[in-house]
């Protein structure tokens, strides 16, 4: 099903007036907004990239729509006249996915649990994000990449790209290490001065040791899912922090009885004041969380 829509004048003439920011040599990544989903943004919040190889192009997600995926593509092909030999999807969220159609079907890949979540999931999302971003999503289809990425070595020209397969954000989530410019395309694992999204974790601890092996890696620039680039460890130490304060609240707020609309009014730490949409997200969390906490809390008495 869709949603239908007043027409919103000029809306079928916006454009998202995409910029690719030059990170490594060969290396680009286009920066989002961090603020929610809304008419206004298009749904363009999150980060994505694409780097050159010598032997093509590797894409690193797609956008929340069609006419995201398009201009990105234009915006690609302005920057480089070597073809797009591969798109990385890294996970089924709608912001990463919506935008394959843009590009050729043969070049698409997602790792193969991501794919089936796409699938179960993707009309349900389709039809949240033509109620969020309205006239944006215009066109847009659900599409589910028809080749399967695997973890392990990607060695293709002259890049050597490592790819990670983990769980801690929806549990089926593509992290891609270029090895030859050390840029980190941490994707969704990662969220910097962005409160992250829990609605699909299989757990905030296992999304905390995965944070830690991600820290441990070689790199240069951290491309978070969400949130600015950055050169340091400053963004995995925020994850750390964010995630065992999160975990915390959940587990102790469980052990005192609280109700859920009590645990959305706890006061959120200043250290975290410069982490946008941490009420909201806090909100979300303890709706879709905080039931297995309480479960977890009765099972010790």
């Amino acid at each position: 099903m869709f949603w239908v829509f007043a027409h919103s004048p000029g809306a079928s003439a916006k454009s998202y007036e995409l910029e690719a920011t030059l990170v490594a040599d060969g290396v680009w990544v286009v920066v989002g907004s961090t603020d929610n989903f809304s008419k206004t943004n298009g749904g363009n919040i999150l980060n994505t990239g694409f780097i050159e190889t010598g032997e093509g192009v590797v894409v690193i997600d797609t956008g929340p729509s069609r006419r995201y995926g398009e201009e990105f593509r234009a915006l690609i092909e302005s920057h480089t006249s070597k073809p797009i030999v591969k798109v990385l999807v890294t996970h089924h969220h709608p912001d990463h996915a919506f935008g394959s159609q843009a590009f050729e079907q043969e070049t698409l890949y997602m790792l193969d649990e991501s794919a089936s979540l796409l699938e179960q999931d993707g009309e349900a999302f389709s039809d949240n994000m033509y109620r969020m971003i309205g006239d944006w999503m215009r066109g847009t289809e659900v599409t589910v990449p028809m080749n399967r990425v695997q973890p392990g070595l990607l060695n293709l020209g002259n890049r050597r790209l490592r790819l990670i397969a983990m769980q801690g954000h929806t549990g089926a989530d593509l992290v891609v290490l270029d090895e030859t410019s050390g840029v980190l395309f941490a994707s969704d694992m990662v969220f910097f001065n962005r409160a992250l999204t829990t609605p699909q974790t299989p757990g905030l601890a296992l999304w905390r040791a995965e944070i830690r092996q991600l820290a441990q890696l070689p790199f240069s620039v951290v491309v978070p899912g969400h949130g600015p680039l950055i050169k340091d460890d400053r963004a995995f130490i925020q994850m750390i922090d964010y995630l065992t304060w999160l975990d915390d609240v959940l587990v102790d707020s469980a052990a005192r009885g609280l109700s859920a609309s009590e645990v959305i009014e706890t006061a959120i730490p200043e250290r975290f004041s410069e982490v946008e949409g941490a009420r909201y997200e806090l909100v979300r969390t303890v709706s879709h969380l905080y039931s297995d906490y309480e479960k977890d809390a009765l099972s010790r008495h």
